[in-house]
């Protein structure tokens, strides 16, 4: 049996324990929101077909299964607002092959989620980073992936390979660019869906918030600081970075009696109703806009023993789940969005705006392209 030191040193709760109980204390303080609450649920998924280096063929199979199944699970669940679960699939821009894009249209041109950048670097530098960054977004276009603001300019959000942000690593792997930041704003990127990252170094000590990073934006690890994003203050200049819940669970029943949630769901780390209500418990809000709750999960969806539970019991549990305890209409009403939709709706709730969430899915940032009529919005 580990010692609780060697459980702490393992999860590296010294990194983001004290972020997390400050942050637990001040939405304690909170008082109770009286009325009905809105569940913002993402499901980002580090979407990666050729992982553990499998060959194309491999990959293609895993996308069919996606493609597939994807709609029958998922098909049979519907929010308040009549869509269908949306999944993010944050495709890196590194495993690029055609059928890959052209296969996750079909998914998103049947209003069952849309595609985001992934990337993992090492060792990089910012020319290159910017170049290899703008050609894949190109690219990615040129399959009707991504969404254009007002301008006609491509905007996207972001993952970044092994949680390595801002050349988080203390030894510098996995990246190489301090000033990352700044260079995803000015290739377009709005937000950034990277963390939680516990147990990996590159977690920071802000925990379950919606944030801007704030000071030297060009520096190692820039988004340890940041000002909580709230109804009546907004950013143009920045990437907004958007968590998802991190949580301290006790538990009874196991050794450690401590669990860290960090949202990944596995082929072993199923969805379940405590998890769920782990997630919500979080409460990560726009700070004024407390009705409007927002959970970021994330996966890496790809290979077959996650894909397995996604694809079916897992993947039924959690949207049952969903639907059975936040969607009665009167507690709570459920909103499945895509990255996109809840940077969106983030912003919304900065503008002013209340009610009913979903109204504000494509408040400044339109669907992609590829989506139809369909994906637009599928009614009950």
């Amino acid at each position: 049996m580990k010692s609780p030191f060697a459980y702490i040193s393992e999860k590296r709760l010294q990194d983001w324990a004290g972020g997390y109980f400050k942050h637990w204390l001040k939405s304690a303080r909170e008082p109770k929101y009286e009325g009905t609450r809105h569940l913002l649920f993402s499901l980002c998924d580090h979407y990666e077909p050729l992982y553990g280096m499998a060959p194309d063929s491999v990959g293609v199979d895993r996308v069919a299964a996606w493609e597939e199944k994807y709609p029958i699970v998922c098909g049979q669940f519907r929010d308040a607002d009549g869509f269908h679960p949306r999944h993010s699939f944050f495709f890196p821009g590194e495993e690029y092959r055609p059928v890959f894009l052209d296969k996750l249209a079909n998914l998103v041109k049947g209003g069952f989620g849309e595609v985001e950048l992934h990337l993992h670097h090492d060792a990089d530098t910012p020319e290159n980073l910017r170049h290899e960054i703008l050609e894949y977004l190109d690219t990615y276009a040129q399959h009707g992936h991504l969404t254009r603001d007002a301008d006609g300019r491509i905007r996207y959000a972001f993952i970044h390979g092994n949680w390595a942000l801002c050349n988080a690593r203390a030894d510098s792997r996995f990246c190489g660019v301090d000033e990352e930041l700044p260079l995803l704003f000015d290739t377009g990127c709005y937000a950034d869906y990277t963390f939680p990252a516990a147990p990996s170094e590159c977690q920071p000590s802000i925990v379950n918030q919606i944030y801007w990073p704030s000071g030297d934006l060009a520096r190692k690890r820039a988004y340890e600081t940041g000002t909580r994003a709230r109804v009546g203050e907004k950013m143009d200049d920045r990437v907004l970075i958007i968590q998802g819940p991190l949580a301290l669970n006790l538990r009874t029943s196991k050794l450690p009696p401590m669990r860290v949630e960090n949202t990944n769901l596995t082929g072993t780390d199923r969805p379940s109703l405590s998890r769920i209500k782990s997630w919500v418990a979080q409460n990560i809000h726009v700070e004024g806009r407390p009705e409007w709750v927002f959970v970021k999960t994330y996966t890496h969806g790809a290979p077959e023993d996650t894909a397995i539970e996604l694809l079916g019991d897992g993947g039924f549990t959690l949207h049952q789940e969903l639907r059975d305890h936040f969607n009665d209409g009167e507690k709570w009403q459920l909103h499945y969005v895509t990255a996109r939709e809840m940077y969106n709706i983030a912003i919304a709730a900065m503008d002013g705006k209340s009610g009913n969430p979903g109204e504000y899915r494509d408040y400044v940032l339109p669907p992609p392209p590829v989506c139809s009529s369909k994906g637009k919005r599928s009614r009950r």
